[in-house]
């Protein structure tokens, strides 16, 4: 049977190029997911899993592309191996095959934790920028999607009794960001 080369690539949203992750790289074919890596609903992923066999590689780019967290990482990687599926990180340069020895395992979880830990950091650097840039006024958060004037027949459609989910939708927002509204004015 011949072994599949198969990528995996994950950007956090729609405008972020992918050609970097593996660029360069031969793949027989290559899942692509335009999802924030704390997203639960990855479909390239899920296509992935059902698209392997044994005997084929998975490549990605480094391990904070696959998983959301250690946790999340170390549970793909032993779904895949144990499958007879390898498992291949180009930036930590590690492949593992389920035939693993406690070294590697340690350096799964080692580098998964630093990984982890990175994007901690940098959520944390974040949130100090836009709290930085809140109090000098320059950070005014993100757009308004409805109007006064929308939010104002939202409000007379609730107090018609009519349900906050189908306002939600016909408004195409979700019930959180209708509540947000609700809550400003």
């Amino acid at each position: 049977m011949e072994e599949n080369r198969v990528g995996y690539i994950r950007v956090s949203s729609f405008d972020q190029k992918t050609d970097r992750q593996l660029d360069g790289l031969k793949l027989d074919r290559v899942f692509i997911d335009k999802a924030s890596g704390k997203d639960i609903h990855r479909p390239e992923l899920e296509k992935l899993l059902s698209y392997v066999r044994p005997g084929d590689t998975i490549v990605v780019h480094s391990m904070d592309r696959l998983a959301r967290n250690l946790d999340n990482l170390r549970h793909l990687v032993h779904e895949f191996t144990s499958r007879g599926i390898k498992i291949q990180f180009i930036k930590e340069g590690l492949t593992f095959t389920g035939e693993d020895s406690p070294m590697s395992t340690l350096l799964l979880s080692v580098m998964g934790a630093f990984a982890e830990f990175e994007r901690a950091l940098i959520r944390e650097r974040q949130l100090e920028g836009i709290a930085l840039a809140k109090q000098r006024g320059a950070y005014k958060g993100r757009k308004k999607v409805l109007t006064a004037e929308q939010i104002k027949k939202i409000k007379e459609q609730i107090a018609s009794g009519e349900k906050k989910s189908k306002i939600a939708k016909d408004f195409g927002i979700s019930r959180e960001t209708l509540y947000q509204y609700l809550k400003e004015n």
